[in-house]
């Protein structure tokens, strides 16, 4: 058997494949003779397959002599009958045709996947920047803040690829399932239109994980460095040094002076050779009217804010809203000008030059430290006013407000100078034990200051309580509370200074300060926004009339919007002076705003994703699904079904099955769009058929009680009928229950299942004709044919008795006194019963005078023993409740 290999005749088809080429190239352009081109083509064909086999023989024959046939292993084996070949062995299975290769990727796929692979590389650099060493909160906080972008990014690719899986999954999902084993395969066409689906799914669900992985990614790095700025943090804060009262730290000061000393010598020397080289006229004209500017502003805004705002001492009770106005216009008059200011001389410093760099410290912190005093000031003034007690915002009396203003700004002068020195410290590179002597003791001077003032208040109360006489426990007491904290305050920062933490009791410090501030600001906001949100929107306001006539809202609907209105107000301002207070201990707005960004557009716990923005928007689908129902429904009652000859009854039954359908339309719609499958709510119905089972089966019952009597009819709205002791009209048949209003105009509710399950009269279920029953007792003495006769022609001289049945007089019962009459006819619509009976009653008893035969007793009615119930007059006949209504076709 010869074998050849693959490539040994490879040179032959090339030579042939060359003819083939060199004939193709000499071939004329013209089809002048086809027969004899073709020829041609087909002998060169010819000698080219020739020629590849004569390669292939004498490949195969050269690999033959090469290797020839291995000799017999034993001689006798020749000498053996030559056994017949072998039956040719199975051939083996054909390899696995190669898969496809996948189709290649849209242009927007790769685009998004570029993004997500610069991303990736970006975040992998910072990544390995955050593992090699620690860096400073600066380069943290700059890491973030690139971070942060880029996440913003990722979110975007991922919501962009989102609606395109969707689409395609609904396409894929057109098609059905795979065919399974054994059943029929499907049509070319279908598979390869699958296979385009199916892969299109992929690209963008890859797509999508991709950008999910790396989402988690930047979000870890983020927390990565949120959790090294809060250790950088915590370490600064808890770092101790030498207590104030350790004899080590003045001992390392005394030493340190004379160092101290040279530095300010050589920083004041440094600063007058720059003030040398960089002042000129003009820089000093631009200083000194800088510093001008900023004096006049400064002390100007003591007399222009009593000029612009005016609180009359006359006024003892001013509104609410001149008292927020005048106290908005004090803060801005009392801050803004000198903040202004401030600005305005750091400007003219910074600009000119000409002080080191080192010094733009100092003069920076005393700036903001002057500002920050007239912030303070007018804060305090703005809220207590100390000088007019009618236009306080918050009770206190006249000392406490004095008090409290002088503590609050001896207090900001004490933290302006202490920061002022650390600046002046940091400038000169101070050593250590000045700088932690001279934030020691400014903290500790600080708290004594707070200790004073809750001694002073403490003391205060005492006095009031003394001067009113016993003691009693107050309801509520929010003194109490926050003299506890600011003790417990004040402990803690002595503590710290004493042990060694001064970083800490510096901090508690500037935190009490700070947290105080937004605490005024918070309650001047709030009350704001109570007086001008809900305010305007409450009364007769100008913009309340306005909304009010061009709307058509009520007033007690635009009250309530107020009300609305302004709790979300005050939740924006609340949660705004939390991330304040927190700002401080680390904790940013960007991690609190990563929280709720979760919450609103869905987090994951377990299996289940909850989105809060989805739940909104289902209740929004579901709300206007409501609105619109109760829009068709209202539309039904009074504009088409009044068109048409439907009774009462069933036309409440269209309406009520039209607000069903809507509901229930609308309620699924909005699990839809909440991804509610039908697994899901089946859980769902499981666990409200075991609560039906205890607790909801009355409901439940109800509920499909009324569903029947909508469906049956066998009482309508309008009806008249009789349940138990109670006899009334069908006013409304709700999902649980049915009202009926009763004679005297109350409202009796009837549950749904006692309508289906009880016994209920229904005096109007076949039509509304009604039985009119007149009793008249006359003197025994009376001939009886005579009042008969009187009777009967009462009964038929009236317009609304029916002539058929005809009325009837019946001698009902003779006694020793008198003798019992009973007319019974019949009206055509049994509410006008009443009337009719009083009618027939009046002309009756005139009649019964002009005959010298009056009734004996005043005339009474009774009726007749299964219709012992009472018939409800209607309120606007106002019939004798007395008289009797049955409901019989036939004569009694």
């Amino acid at each position: 058997m010869l074998f050849i290999p693959p490539g040994f005749f490879l040179p032959c088809v090339r030579r042939a494949a060359s003819f083939r080429l060199i004939d193709s190239h000499n071939r004329p352009s013209t089809n002048g003779n086809k027969a004899d081109g073709m020829t041609n083509t087909g002998m060169r064909r010819l000698l080219g397959a020739v020629l590849v086999s004569v390669g292939m023989a004498a490949g195969g024959w050269a690999l033959a002599q090469q290797n020839p046939a291995p000799a017999p292993a034993q001689p006798s084996a020749q000498a053996q009958p030559q056994t017949p070949p072998s039956p040719p062995q199975a051939a083996a299975p054909a390899p696995a045709p190669a898969e496809a290769p996948p189709p290649p990727l849209s242009a927007d796929t790769k685009a998004a996947r570029a993004k997500l692979d610069g991303y990736k590389a970006d975040l992998d650099q910072k990544e390995r920047a955050l593992e090699g060493r620690v860096l400073p909160d600066a380069d943290l906080q700059n890491l973030r803040q690139q971070i942060e972008p880029i996440i913003a990014d990722i979110r975007a690719v991922i919501d962009e690829q989102a609606p395109k899986l969707e689409a395609s999954k609904a396409r894929l999902s057109q098609l059905g399932p795979k065919p399974k084993d054994g059943q029929p395969e499907e049509s070319a066409d279908v598979a390869r239109d699958r296979a385009e689906r199916e892969a299109a799914v992929a690209e963008f669900d890859e797509t999508q994980r991709l950008g999910r992985a790396r989402l988690v990614q930047a979000e870890q790095l983020i927390a990565k460095i949120s959790d090294q700025r809060r250790s950088g943090f915590t370490r600064a804060l808890f770092a101790r040094t030498e207590g104030l009262l350790s004899p080590d730290l003045w001992l390392d000061a005394l030493q340190a002076i004379p160092r101290e000393l040279r530095a300010q010598r050589t920083t004041l020397s440094d600063t007058l050779s720059q003030l040398e080289r960089n002042t000129t006229l003009g820089v000093l004209l631009v200083l000194g009217l800088a510093i001008g500017i900023g004096i006049a502003l400064y002390v100007g805004r003591r007399s222009l804010a009593p000029r612009v705002v005016r609180r009359d001492p006359a006024l003892t009770d001013p509104a609410r809203r001149s008292r927020l106005l005048a106290a908005l216009g004090v803060l801005l008059l009392g801050a803004v000008p000198a903040i202004a200011g401030s600005w305005i001389v750091w400007i003219a410093f910074d600009s000119s030059n000409i002080f080191p760099s080192r010094l733009e410290l100092v003069v920076g912190a005393l700036l903001r430290g002057i500002a920050f005093i007239a912030f303070v000031r007018a804060l305090i003034d703005a809220i207590l006013a100390p000088d007019h007690a009618s236009w306080r915002l918050i009770s206190v009396s006249n000392a406490s407000a004095d008090r409290i203003m002088n503590f609050s700004v001896t207090l900001a002068t004490i933290m302006v100078a202490g920061k002022v020195l650390e600046s002046f410290n940091q400038a000169i590179a101070a050593a250590l034990p000045i700088t932690v002597i001279t934030r020691a003791v400014f903290a500790l001077v600080s708290a004594l200051l707070f200790a004073e003032l809750l001694r002073r208040f403490a003391a205060r109360a005492t006095q009031e309580e003394a001067c009113l006489g016993p003691y009693v426990a107050p309801e509520v007491d929010i003194g109490g509370p926050i003299r506890t904290v600011g003790w417990l305050a004040v402990a803690i920062v002595v503590g710290s200074v004493l042990g060694g933490y001064v970083a800490l009791a510096s901090f508690m410090v500037d935190q009490a300060v700070w947290i105080s501030i937004i605490i005024a600001l918070l309650i001047l906001t709030i009350a704001l926004a109570d007086e001008f949100i809900g305010g305007s929107l409450r009364g007769p306001s100008r913009l309340a009339t306005t909304l009010q006539a061009n709307t058509g809202l009520r007033r007690r609907s635009l009250e309530q919007i107020g009300v609305l209105a302004s709790g979300v107000a005050r939740l924006c301002l609340i949660i705004m002076a939390i991330l304040l207070v927190l700002a401080p201990w680390g904790i940013e707005s960007t991690d609190l705003m990563g929280s709720l960004r979760a919450i609103f557009f869905g987090f994951t716990v377990g299996d289940v994703t909850i989105s809060l923005s989805s739940i909104l928007i289902a209740a929004l689908l579901f709300t206007a699904g409501f609105t619109l129902t109760r829009v068709i429904q209202r539309w039904l009652d009074n504009t088409f079904l009044p068109a048409t000859e439907l009774d009462a009854g069933l036309r409440n039954s269209i309406r009520t099955a039209a607000g069903y359908v809507g509901i229930i339309s609308a309620a699924v719609i909005a699990f839809t769009y909440l991804g509610l499958s039908l697994e899901r709510v089946t859980i769902v119905a499981g666990a409200l058929s075991v609560g039906i089972g205890f607790g909801l089966q009355s409901i439940v019952n109800n509920f499909i009680s009324g569903l029947i009597l909508l469906w049956e009819r066998p009482i309508r709205v309008g009806d008249l009928v009789v349940v138990g002791d109670g006899e009334g009209y069908v006013r409304r048949i709700n999902v649980r229950s049915t009202e009926i209003q009763t004679g005297d105009r109350s409202t009796l509710i009837v549950p749904n299942s006692n309508l289906i399950s009880g016994i209920v009269r229904n005096r109007v279920r076949n039509d509304r004709v009604g039985r009119v029953l007149v009793s008249i007792p006359v003197p025994r003495a009376t001939d009886p044919d005579q009042v008969a006769e009187i009777m009967r022609k009462a009964a038929l001289a009236h317009r609304e008795v029916m002539s058929e049945p005809t009325p009837r007089v019946f001698f009902k019962k003779a006694t020793e006194n008198t003798i019992d009459f009973d007319l019974v006819c019949f009206v055509d619509d049994i509410d006008a019963a009443g009337r009719v009976s009083s009618d027939l009653y009046f002309e009756i008893f005139r009649k019964l005078r002009k005959i010298g035969a009056p009734p004996p007793e005043p005339a009474s009615s009774a009726r007749e023993p299964e219709e012992a119930a009472e018939k409800p007059a209607p309120a606007e006949q106002g019939e004798d409740e007395a008289l009797t209504l049955l409901k019989d076709k036939s004569p009694a």
